[in-house]
Order: structure tokens, then sequence, then C-alpha cells
């Protein structure tokens, strides 16, 4: 799959990022050259929304994570793990006490947050029809592959997509920011139409669409100056996009 450029226009994406970056004078910022390097055979790392404020300060974990923490990994007390709040915050800290509804969790050490990559890419992708695992599988590379955020697009042959989908999409980029050690994790946008797409199009420095026999993708940046954020548009099957 190729990719072509759009027409270049100016971008709201940078002053977004800048007024909305995750801030709190209790947590450390560090670089991702800190965190990248962890293994995959690291201290395990699960979701939290809220994470202690200091080392030795305590939150209570409950819901899917403590059930995968206690019921699928067998965790039990004084075992260590990490948790991440998807905007960047990361804590190591130790599990001290379990009961049937959660977990305490005390950290051990003070939290720290992970600056936002330099490059945010938005992908727009009509996917709203596909069957078998695919969507499930496009939406978690997007994750894996460093995407800002994901917005499904409605087409005429997917007019609609239903919530359990979406929370179910949802579950998938959680899964799959845990799955590759990401901090800051992927949003998921409500869907849109393609005319809903047209103004921020306008406003992006760089957009991309998949066309087939397009410039290649490479091409393109490597000829384009350095762009703080970009748009990549994708599908739907067939080639056709339709509002």
């Amino acid at each position: 799959m190729q990719l072509q450029a759009l027409a270049p226009a100016r971008s709201p994406f940078a002053e977004f990022l800048n007024r909305s970056a995750f801030k709190a004078l209790s947590l450390r910022a560090f670089s991702s050259s800190d965190y990248s390097n962890q293994s995959r055979g690291g201290l395990p790392r699960f979701f939290s929304p809220v994470l202690p404020s200091s080392k030795g300060a305590a939150i209570r974990v409950q819901g899917d994570e403590f059930w995968h923490m206690t019921k699928v990994l067998r965790l039990s007390t004084e075992d260590r793990v990490e948790l991440f709040n998807g905007k960047g915050g990361l804590v190591e800290g130790c599990i001290q006490n379990i009961d049937r509804s959660g977990l305490d969790f005390v950290a051990m050490l003070d939290p720290k947050v992970a600056l936002p990559q330099s490059t945010q890419w938005h992908v727009f992708a009509a996917f709203g029809t596909l069957k078998g695992g695919r969507a499930d599988w496009l939406v978690e590379k997007c994750a894996e592959l460093g995407a800002s955020s994901v917005t499904p697009l409605l087409t005429e042959r997917s007019p609609s997509m239903s919530d359990n989908r979406l929370d179910r999409l949802q579950r998938v980029i959680l899964a799959a920011a845990k799955q590759c050690q990401r901090l800051h994790e992927m949003i998921l946008n409500p869907p849109t139409k393609i005319d809903g797409l047209l103004p921020l199009v306008e406003e992006s420095k760089i957009s991309l669409v998949a066309v087939a026999e397009a410039t290649p993708v490479v091409s393109i940046l490597t000829s384009s100056k350095k762009e703080s954020s970009g748009l990549i548009i994708v599908g739907p099957e067939g080639g056709q996009y339709t509002s």
C-alpha cells in the first residue's frame, strides 16, 4: 500500500498537545530512552487511571486489571509490578493486600512521567465492515506503531458502529499498550463521517491518504520537512471513499 500527500496547511495539533500535556508536580520527567530498553521479561505492567502520588503511597486496583493480576497471572502479596496511567505516568511498586474486591498497590519509588514522542500521527480509518478480527488487528498495529489516535470513518456501507464494538477496540488498545510497553495510550476517537474529516485535512500541515499507485510514503516524508503532527487516512476496502 502506498500513500499520497494531500495539500499542506496549518496544523492545530501541536498547540493542542502543548495545552493538554500531562503535568504533575509529584511526577519526575524522563525521556523515552529511560524505559524503551525494558525487556518483555521485566515487571508485569498494568493500567490504572490513578497512580500513587509518591513513594510509599498506596492505591486500590479493581476491575479487569485486578482480575488479570490475581486470576490470570496468579500474583500474590509482595509481588512487584508496574502501573501506568496511559498519559506517560509510570510507577513501580508491590502488592500489599488482596481481598475479594481488589488489591492494594504500594509505590516503592516515586512515580515518573515520560514525555510524549515528538511526532504525533493521527490515523483515520474506514474499517466498520472488517470481519474476522481484522479491525482488531488494524487498531492493535496502530497502537504498536505509535499512532497518537485512531478515528473510525463511517461510510455508506458501514453507517454506524455499536458501543460494544467500540468498547472491544478500547480493550484492544489497552492490551497493545501493555504488550509493547507504550506509556501514552492511543486515543480512540468517536466515529465520524468523511465530511467531518475535511476541516482537519485543511488545517493539517501534512495529510497522507492511501491511494493505489500513488507516490511511496517514504518519498513523501523524505521530501517534506519534519512536522510535529500529521494525518493518515486509510480505507475503506475497495479503495472507494463514500460519505
